[in-house]
Parts: structure tokens; C-alpha cells; sequence
């Protein structure tokens, strides 16, 4: 049934939109906001409000929104060519693209899908084929991380350790182990911190020990956890990770796709850890928050594995889009802003930002403060069963876009923040907390 011709668009949203990760009875008693416009950090919503988008709208957006370089790159692409598919035909954004970030990675084949959790199952896939292609089919099996998570397609939710999304389908999925991670916040005070990796490592290696044979590929969040609860890992484990993957002849596939792009203050988390890993897959900012696109980023030694005479030994993974020509645009741009001088003035601000968060950092009713690169988190003490969305509310209501995971409250800002949205984004996030906590 149609909405009446006077409703709102938030009460006809409800009516015939069906919102990812909502329980869609909530929003009968209080309906979606509308929002009308947005510039640099800010959103505007139908009644003329203006609010700070600390999350960067699901961590997509990188440079703010209504950003003109990226704008202007798929403008121009429209007028040559919208769409064309990737099988047997190419154009020139989907080879620039994969040129560049070849030369940034050092992973110099690209396969292109539409999203993060189609990026997931592409390198799950291409791993066991891979496998299969050198003659061990046996090794068709995944690890992951306690807390992972990489998307909510079948293949993804087998290695995501998040029982939220994954307890519903579970005769629908084939559940992957999941191997400790050495989450600072638990370290225990006897054991410090090369100790406590080594204990996770430790765990690693022999679970590889007895299932090497079987297990194609450990698929890691590297360094951030974000849907864990925002889990900080120290680079030592993801260097070690990359030590026994390759000691046991098991893939490591690093999952860049929230915490890539310069969120960890690098263009790839993992280059703090100083490894290459045999998967990389990246979305989200990839195309600085305009269109969906993602990549599975891989070594000439896959590639190598499927390149033969015989069809079946092809990767035939495809997705209509793959590699939209706009989406390539918008992300050619992106690099362009994402060089090295940005994520050095990335740094400075990230430092001057923490200091503006100070009172949250010793706010009594906060704990585990802990930053990397342009990611904040703090978890809430004693927070009631419905903090987050009692605080996500009550942040709206002070102005800024903030969606807790759990007790756990973060920031994720575009980098278009500065000192004066920021102060407004610390004052909102007290207020609020206040406002649920008092």
C-alpha cells in the first residue's frame, strides 16, 4: 500500500524501505531522519539541522562529503563512458586504477567487486581455487579471528566471529575456527607485550600445525576490529601471523576494507606490521564515500596459478558492475587526494584531535581510551543493556551522527574534520553521554 500524499519521507521510508542492520518495529515508534544536503563533515537534515558525521556515514567517507575532485572525476567519466562490462572488453579508469594501486601495494592484480562482503568471498574463492589449482584440494578450510568480522554474505558470515549476524543463518553457513586475538584491553599485567602476542601466536601455530593441510587461508581485520567493538591488536601479531602463514603454506588474506584507505594513519594498516599479505581486499573509502565498489588485490603467484588453457582452471567469479568505470573514476580521485603529504597532515591533525578529546579520555564513565591513526574508541563502564541506541539518540539530539557498538563508543571521522568540528564533536558526544548516563 502506497503512502498517503502528505507523509514525510522518513514515514514513507518505513513504509517501503526495509534499513540494513534495524529492527524495522523501532522506527514505528521513531522514524528514520531524512537528511537533505551535506558539506565537508556536516549533514543537514529536513528540519535545518546540522550535524557532524563522526562515523563517516558507515566509515566510507574520507574527505568530506560534496568533496570537488571527486565530484568532478565523475562528472567527466559520464560524459566518455557510464558502463561497460569487464568480460572480454576494458577502459582506461579500471586499468589506471589497478596500475596505481599495484605501485602502492606492491600486489599487482586486481579483481573488482561491488562491495566489502563480495571482496570477502572473492578471496575466500580465489584462495581454495587457488589450491586446487596447484594440485591441494584438500585446503578448502578458513580461519579467522575471535571477534571478526567480514561481511554478511554465506561465505563471509563463516569467518565472522560476531554472533549477532551470524547465529540466525547457521545452518546456512560453514562456521570457520576462530584463533585468539591479543586485544590490548585484556592483556593480562603479568605478561607484557611481545609475551602477550607470542601467547596468541602460540595458538596460531598450533591450530596450523594440525590443519594446515586443510586450511586455505587465515582472513585477518588488520590491527582494528571495528565491529568487535573497535579491538586494538599490536602490529607484532600480524607480523608473526604473516611468519607462520607462510611457514604452514596458508594464505593470508587482510581485510583492509574499514580500516584501509588511511584510517590507520597508513594507506594499508598492515604496512606497520611491514608485511605483504597474499590477499588484500579494500572498499568503502576506496572510492572516498561516492559509489560502491571494492577489489581483491593479489600476487603474480596467484594470478599465475589460474592462467592455462582449460576454462575450469579460470577464476569465473564476476558481478555486473565489476569495475564500473564511475566507481573507477571516483576512485582514482581519491588516491589523488590520498598521497603521501595528506596522510602526513593526517597525523598532525589525528595528534592535535586527541588532545581536544582529552576530557573524554578522562571522562570517570569512559575507559580503555585508545587511538590508531584516525580512529577513536572508548568503552563505556557499567553502560546500561540499551546504551547504543539510547546513546545514538541522544547524540542526534546534540548534533552529531554517533552509532556505538555495544558499550563501546567511537569516532571515525572524515578527514575533512578540523579543530572546530571537532571541539563540536567532543562537546556532542559529552553531552549525550551525559544525557544516557546520568
Amino acid at each position: 500500500m502506497s503512502a498517503p500524499p502528505t507523509a514525510s519521507i522518513a514515514e514513507r521510508s518505513v513504509r517501503h524501505v526495509w534499513h540494513p542492520c534495524t529492527q524495522m518495529k523501532r522506527h514505528a515508534a521513531s522514524p528514520p531522519l531524512e537528511i537533505v544536503r551535506a558539506e565537508g563533515v556536516w549533514l543537514f537534515d529536513a528540519q535545518g539541522r546540522r550535524l557532524i558525521d563522526a562515523i563517516s556515514s558507515w566509515w566510507v567517507n574520507l574527505f568530506g562529503h560534496n568533496q570537488p575532485r571527486i565530484k568532478a572525476a565523475i562528472a567527466a567519466q559520464m560524459d566518455r563512458v557510464e558502463h561497460v562490462m569487464l568480460a572480454g572488453l576494458t577502459h582506461a579508469p579500471v586499468v589506471e586504477l589497478s596500475e596505481r594501486l599495484a605501485a602502492r601495494t606492491g600486489l599487482d592484480h586486481a579483481h573488482y567487486g561491488s562491495d566489502g562482503a563480495s571482496a570477502t568471498e572473492i578471496a575466500l574463492k580465489m584462495s581454495a581455487h587457488y589450491w586446487r589449482n596447484v594440485g591441494r584440494p584438500r585446503k578448502h578450510r578458513y580461519i579467522g579471528l575471535t571477534g571478526g568480522y567480514h561481511g554478511e554474505t554465506v561465505g563471509a558470515l563463516a569467518v565472522t566471529d560476531v554472533a549477532l549476524f551470524r547465529a540466525s543463518y547457521a545452518p546456512l553457513v560453514r562456521i570457520a575456527h576462530a584463533t585468539p586475538v591479543p586485544d590490548t584491553r585484556a592483556r593480562p599485567p603479568a605478561l607484557d607485550e611481545e609475551a602477550w602476542v607470542e601467547q596468541a601466536a602460540g595458538a596460531l601455530d598450533a591450530y596450523l600445525r594440525d590443519h594446515a593441510d586443510d586450511t586455505a587461508a587465515l582472513i585477518v581485520e588488520p590491527l582494528v576490529q571495528c565491529a568487535a567493538g573497535f579491538v586494538f591488536y599490536p602490529p607484532a601479531f600480524l607480523a608473526r601471523a604473516r611468519e607462520l602463514c607462510t611457514r604452514h603454506q596458508v594464505h593470508l588474506v587482510a581485510d583492509e576494507i574499514a580500516v584501509g584507505m588511511g584510517r590507520t594513519g597508513t594507506l594499508l594498516a598492515c604496512e606497520q606490521a611491514g608485511v605483504l599479505p597474499d590477499f588484500v581486499c579494500l572498499s568503502k573509502g576506496l572510492t572516498g564515500g561516492y559509489l560502491p565498489l571494492s577489489v581483491v588485490l593479489t600476487t603474480d603467484a596467484v594470478y599465475q596459478a589460474f592462467w592455462d588453457d582449460d576454462v575450469a582452471r579460470g577464476f569465473l567469479h564476476s558481478h555486473s558492475y565489476t569495475g564500473n568505470p564511475l566507481a573507477c573514476s571516483a576512485a582514482l580521485a581519491t588516491l589523488e587526494l590520498l598521497d603521501d603529504a595528506r596522510l602526513h597532515a593526517n597525523a598532525a591533525l589525528a595528534q592535535r584531535l586527541d588532545t581536544l578529546f582529552a576530557p573524554l579520555h578522562a571522562h570517570p564513565r569512559l575507559q580503555h581510551a585508545r587511538r590508531r591513526g584516525m580512529i577513536w574508541a572508548w568503552d563505556v563502564v557499567d553502560a546500561p543493556a540499551d546504551f547504543a541506541p539510547r546513546y545514538a539518540a541522544a547524540a542526534l539530539q546534540h548534533g552529531a551522527l554517533l552509532r556505538p557498538i555495544g558499550a563501546t563508543l567511537y569516532f571515525m571521522p572524515p578527514y575533512a574534520i578540523d579543530e572546530d568540528s571537532g571541539a563540536a564533536l567532543r562537546d556532542a558526544a559529552l553531552a549525550a553521554l551525559d544525557a544516557v548516563l546520568r
